[in-house]
Parts: structure tokens; sequence; C-alpha cells
């Protein structure tokens, strides 16, 4: 099983990613803003569940070829660095957008939890930033000399996962009680944004420098 050092270190990196700003939690807070919070709420729950079918296709699939070859496990590794800073700088150049999603008006009114789930699930699952995660940081925190690696992925994804409920549902909550001190300062999420940016991209340097754990 996953050693505890490894899994707090796995939480640490975890909550660092979370934390930021990215597609889901933009989807969120835009449904906060329109819909209100149990709407919100219920896409988070939707959206963590398209996260961990990510875990699951990465513990089955990717998880077993990275594990047998160290030339996968660093293409993988450079490419996830390479996207953690591109969004990272991407963040910091368009820390902007972040205040045009909380202050449109775009989505539709969502009749259905059903509905509501399905929609935050699709985004869940196609969410670029979770994708690289899983695919390339997530294996280093296996200790394949425990065996059952398999099981060590799928118990790092659920602490990923209860993570990003918890701070998804905390952006839903935020965004449905302060819309209008969002909407009048413009500034603060520039500021959000722009830490964002910079800490993904240092989470991309990391993710590069770190090597691999036999």
């Amino acid at each position: 099983m996953v050693s505890t050092d490894r899994l707090l270190a796995f939480a640490a990196m975890s909550l660092l990613l979370i934390v930021i700003p990215g597609p889901s939690v933009l989807f969120v807070i835009g449904r906060a803003l329109a819909q209100g919070r149990r709407v919100a709420l219920t896409t988070v729950v939707g959206n963590t569940l398209g996260s961990y079918v990510l875990v699951v296709a990465v513990a089955l699939g990717v998880g077993a070829v990275v594990e047998r070859s160290v030339l996968v496990f660093t293409a993988l590794k450079i490419a996830g660095a390479a996207y953690l800073v591109y969004l990272g700088v991407k963040a910091v150049r368009q820390r902007g957008s972040l205040h045009a999603a909380l202050t449109g008006r775009e989505a539709p009114p969502v009749s259905g939890t059903l509905r509501t789930l399905a929609e935050g699930f699709a985004v869940g699952v196609a969410n670029p930033k979770t994708i690289v995660f899983y695919a390339a940081v997530l294996p280093q925190f296996v200790d394949r000399g425990q065996g059952h690696v398999m099981l060590q992925m799928l118990v790092l994804g659920l602490v990923f996962n209860a993570l990003a409920l918890v701070c998804d549902s905390a952006w839903g909550l935020v965004a449905a009680t302060t819309r209008g001190w969002f909407a009048r300062s413009p500034r603060r999420l520039s500021l959000v944004g722009g830490i964002g940016g910079l800490t993904m991209i240092g989470l991309g340097v990391t993710v590069a420098a770190t090597g691999r754990k036999d």
C-alpha cells in the first residue's frame, strides 16, 4: 500500500494544482452565479465522478505501461510538465478571463439533478489539467516495491478527488454567496489568476525535475 510519506507528498502536490482555478472550477463558478449553490454542488459531484473515471483509466492502462517503461514515464513526465507550464503562462496572460466567467450569464437554466450531474461529469472527464496530472504525476508516487500498483493508483486518485470535491465545493459556495463582491472587484480576480498561474508554472518545473522513484 502507499506509504504515509508518499501519500502526504501526493496530497500536497495535488492541493497545489486543485486550488488553481481551471476549467472545472470556472464551470462550477459559472453555475453557482447563474443558478445557485444547489446546482453548483451537484455540478461538483458530477465533475468529481468524471475525474475519477480518468483515475481508473490510468490505473488500468497507462499505469501498467508506465510501470514497465522508463522511456514512456519520462515522455509523459516531460509532456505533463510542459503542459502545466503552458497552462500557468496562459493563466497569467489571461487572468482577466476569470472575471468574465464570473460575470457571464450564458448558461441556460438547468432542469433536473441528473442533467446537472451529467454536464459536470462531462467537464470532469474532459479536463486536460487532470488528465495530464494523472498520467504524468500520479505514477511517480506509486511504490512499485510494495506491489498492488493499480490499487495504489486508485487510492491516490481517491485522495486527489476528495481534495478536489472539498475545494471545488468551496469555490461554488463562495461564488454563490458573494456574487456582488466578486463582480465589483476585477483586480481581486486578476490577482487570483496571476498567483494561480505562477503556482502552476512552479508545479510544472517541479514535475520536470522530479526523478523516478524505484
